[in-house]
C-alpha cells in the first residue's frame, strides 16, 4: 500500500481516499446497469419494486464492506481502532444506528411490511416503502375521516419502532370491528329498530364471517386471538336525548367507510319506511304541572 502510493506520489490517505471513490463509484455504476437489465425483463411493478430493493441493500452492503477492507488496514491495532471507532460512533450517529438497527428489526422480525395498513404514533397510513434509515406511509385519517387517505407522504425514522407502539390494521386477521351508532327517540319502538339494524347488518356483512374464521384460524397459529362471536351484534343504551343502539360488525381495514355508507343507506330507508321508529337529537323538554294564570294589570 505504502509502495504503490510513494509510486503515484500520494500519501496513505490520499490513497485510501482515492480507493473508496472508486468502489462507491463501481458498485453503484454496476447497480445501475443491473437494475436496467431487469427494468427491461420485469413488467409486474410489485416485482420490480423489490428487485429495486434487493439491489440497493445488497450494494449497501458491498461497499461497507470493501470500505472497510481499504480503511481498517491502517491500523495495526485492531482493537484500539474498534475501541476508537465505537466510542465515536456512540457519540455522533445515535441516531444513525438507531435507524440502521430499526431496519434490521423491520426486516427480520417483520412488524410490518410494504402494503400494511399500519399506525405508529399519532400516525396511520399503508407502508409504501421501507428504506435504511426511515420507512414511509401513505397517510390516512388526520383531517380525512373513515380511515381514508389524505394524500401526504410521511416519512418515518426506523428508530421509532423501538420507543412507540405500532398498531398493524392487516398483518395476519386482516378484519377490524366498526361500530356504528344509531340514536332513537324515547316514543320510538327500540325493539323494532334493534331487529331492523340487526337485519341491515346481516345483509352488509354476509360474507365476512366466513372469511374472518379462517384468518382467525390460520393467524392462531402465531398469535393467540380467539373470539367467541364474529357475527354482526346491535348493543342497546340508553342517552339523555334517546335509545342509543349501537352496531357493532366485522369491516375489512381498508372498507369502513364505504361499509359505513351502505349501512347507513340501508337504515334511512328503513327508518323512512317504519313509522314507529324516529331519529332523535338533542332536545329540551319542559312539563308545566300547574295551569298557567293570566292576571290583569292593576290600573
Amino acid at each position: 500500500m505504502e509502495a504503490l502510493a510513494e509510486t503515484l506520489g500520494l500519501s496513505t490517505g490520499q490513497l485510501k481516499a482515492v480507493q473508496s471513490a472508486v468502489v462507491l463509484l463501481v458498485v453503484v455504476l454496476v447497480r445501475w446497469v443491473v437494475l436496467r437489465i431487469i427494468h427491461r425483463r420485469i413488467e409486474d411493478p410489485e416485482v420490480w419494486y423489490r428487485a429495486r430493493k434487493i439491489a440497493t441493500y445488497t450494494a449497501t452492503l458491498l461497499v461497507l464492506f470493501l470500505l472497510l477492507r481499504i480503511w481498517l488496514i491502517q491500523f495495526e491495532n485492531f482493537a484500539t481502532f474498534l475501541g476508537l471507532l465505537s466510542a465515536g460512533v456512540a457519540i455522533a450517529l445515535s441516531d444513525v444506528l438507531k435507524n440502521l438497527a430499526g431496519w434490521a428489526y423491520i426486516l427480520t422480525r417483520r412488524p410490518f411490511r410494504t402494503g400494511d395498513r399500519i399506525e405508529i404514533g399519532d400516525h396511520a397510513g399503508d407502508v409504501i416503502d421501507v428504506r435504511v434509515f426511515r420507512f414511509s406511509i401513505l397517510e390516512i385519517g388526520n383531517w380525512v375521516h373513515a380511515d381514508q387517505s389524505t394524500g401526504r407522504i410521511i416519512h418515518i425514522p426506523n428508530g421509532l419502532v423501538f420507543t412507540l407502539p405500532v398498531a398493524n390494521y392487516t398483518e395476519g386477521f386482516s378484519f377490524i370491528w366498526h361500530e356504528i351508532p344509531l340514536l332513537i327517540t324515547f316514543e320510538s319502538d327500540w325493539k323494532r329498530a334493534e331487529s331492523v339494524f340487526a337485519a341491515v347488518l346481516q345483509e352488509v356483512a354476509p360474507g365476512i364471517t366466513g372469511k374472518a374464521a379462517e384468518r382467525i384460524k390460520a393467524t392462531a397459529r402465531e398469535y393467540r386471538i380467539k373470539y367467541t362471536h364474529l357475527t354482526p351484534m346491535v348493543y342497546v343504551s340508553v342517552q339523555e336525548s334517546g335509545v342509543l343502539l349501537t352496531g357493532r360488525v366485522l369491516v375489512s381495514a381498508r372498507q369502513r367507510r364505504a361499509t359505513d355508507q351502505d349501512v347507513w343507506k340501508r337504515l334511512l330507508d328503513a327508518i323512512a319506511a317504519d313509522p314507529t321508529i324516529e331519529l332523535a337529537y338533542p332536545t329540551i323538554r319542559t312539563v308545566l304541572q300547574d295551569p298557567i294564570r293570566f292576571s290583569k294589570p292593576e290600573a
